[in-house]
């Protein structure tokens, strides 16, 4: 059975060590917090060497692993085998060398492996076999309705105690992100802010963390958020933005995820694609997730549209752009549709 992060937080100081530990989830701030306290934990008990293994680096073989399980210690004798596996999909082989690690686990070794995505989806024999002799630890998203209570409670940890109505601007202003508002909770602490806060304190001392901008407007559409990149959008259009300076980055998005999506539908080789393209971790682990709901066939279609929002927006085609754009971003978040839905309304 999985444990939350709060529940492996609070056990960590009086658990007996387990020779294996998988800390897995998308939220990057709450798998870091728990990979990090079980780090120092196993420092304090002495295990003094870490061996930092990139499971998704190019050319990475999985006998690496048992290599360095059977080899001796140089340093201590006691170590921490640290893998990232960022897409929590180690494949055939990888699976069947975490299930003989966790089988016959080396002695005076522990084994953490962190990922940066997870669902039901992702469990086999290997992460049943990790439950079994280790800890499966799982940094599930926190709800929109539960934002607030996190971060009343963060707030509380250092000695900050915001008002309802500070607390709510404090929870629209991070936009729903878990990292901007940790930031935010850190600045206020490091300003020496100690007690009560007022609506009026905390509109002046955190910054807009939510201030629209393209990228937030990508990344909510990889998360499949409608509601939240069409409020982004809404923001981008009253702040002046103008859809011409839109669609390029848009449509480089939409373009990347076309050609991953027919390398995955023609040889299931996407992440190795990406991998020699050099994109780094944290893009593949959000553009796999998208390519397992979206085809390139979809992709290419809104490609199609978003060129028609152009000419729009330039005049060479009747039609409003901003709803046009909105349509194309239904679909992209929905990843389900098939068929083209015209943008000519």
């Amino acid at each position: 059975m999985s444990l939350s992060v709060d529940s492996f937080l609070n056990t960590l100081a009086k658990a007996p060590t387990k020779p294996v530990y998988l800390i897995a989830g998308a939220e990057a701030l709450l798998v870091q917090e728990a990979a990090d306290a079980l780090r120092l934990r196993l420092r304090e008990q002495g295990y003094s060497e870490r061996i930092v293994i990139d499971a998704d680096a190019g050319g990475f073989d999985w006998n690496d692993l048992h290599q360095h399980g059977a080899s001796m210690s140089l340093f201590a004798s006691l170590r921490l085998l640290d893998l990232r596996l960022p897409t929590g999909k180690p494949g055939k082989e990888g699976a069947q060398a975490l299930l003989e690690f966790c089988q016959a686990p080396p002695p005076d070794t522990v084994l953490l492996i962190t990922c940066q995505d997870w669902s039901n989806k992702h469990g086999g024999k290997w992460s049943e076999a990790i439950e079994q002799s280790g800890e499966l630890v799982v940094a599930w998203p926190i709800k929109p309705g539960e934002i607030g209570y996190w971060i009343s409670r963060r707030l509380s940890a250092k000695g900050i105690k915001a008002d309802a109505e500070a607390l709510q601007i404090l929870t629209a202003r991070v936009e729903g992100n878990l990292l901007a508002a940790n930031q935010e909770i850190d600045k206020l602490a490091m300003q020496g802010v100690q007690g009560a806060v007022t609506v009026a304190q905390m509109q002046q001392w955190v910054a807009d963390s939510s201030r629209f901008d393209v990228f937030k407007l990508i990344d909510a559409c990889y998360d499949r958020d409608f509601p939240r990149a069409s409020r982004i959008l809404r923001g981008l259009r009253a702040e002046g933005e103008q859809v011409p300076a839109l669609v390029p980055m848009i449509g480089k998005e939409l373009l990347n995820l076309a050609y991953y999506a027919r390398i995955q539908e023609e040889s299931r080789r996407a992440q190795s694609a990406m991998q020699a393209d050099k994109l780094w971790q944290t893009k593949q682990a959000q553009m796999l997730r998208m390519l397992d709901h979206g085809s390139c066939r979809l992709f290419e279609d809104l490609c199609g549209q978003l060129a028609d929002v152009d000419r729009m927006s330039k005049g060479r085609l009747g039609g409003d752009a901003w709803v046009s754009l909105e349509r194309v971003l239904a679909q992209w978040t929905d990843a389900k549709s098939r068929t083209r839905v015209s943008v000519c309304a």
